[in-house]
């Protein structure tokens, strides 16, 4: 069984400062410290924030389910401003999933504006498929906000010292 869900946020800045975060490995630390209610722990495994870097996300004490997944980095698009996220290991895949795939895309609107759409793609067993109601947009859908609310903080900081 096939699913997918979808997310779009307007964002008030540039999108090339939306990129500069979703795009790299800022984004982990910014999940790490915006998310704690969610995230312990954000650890790069390896690579250097290209395709083929390994994060392990450890959640806070006390989330239900498993208590981290391995997430890799399949595509890394700087022109056109496309990240693939696919857990590798633990997290949905030990609920029967086959794929589990987090896309980002950061869209320019215009000089000062963007948006972020964001994809969740995965896969599930027939027999598991009653497991796909674990599926949620709303994690990356707070994340987008948390990343909005951050960047309306950085601009009011910015536009105060002028």
């Amino acid at each position: 069984m096939f699913g997918k869900l979808e997310h779009e946020l307007e964002m008030h800045v540039p999108a090339s400062e939306v990129w500069d975060l979703f795009g790299t490995l800022r984004i982990g630390q910014f999940v790490e410290q915006e998310m704690t209610e969610l995230f312990q722990k954000v650890e790069l495994i390896e690579g250097d924030g290209g395709v083929g870097t390994v994060l392990k996300l450890t959640f806070a004490p006390g989330i239900p389910g498993p208590t981290s997944y391995k997430e890799k980095f399949t595509k890394i698009d700087n022109e056109k401003r496309i990240k693939e996220v696919e857990v590798v290991e633990g997290g949905y895949l030990e609920h029967g999933f086959t794929l589990y795939r987090v896309t980002f895309h950061v869209i320019e609107k215009g000089e000062d504006s963007s948006a972020l759409k964001s994809t969740i793609e995965y896969e599930v067993r027939e027999e598991d498929a009653a497991n796909a109601s674990l599926v949620s947009i709303e994690p990356v859908a707070n994340i987008a906000q948390l990343a909005k609310n951050y960047f309306s903080r950085n601009k009011a900081a910015k536009e105060a010292k002028q």
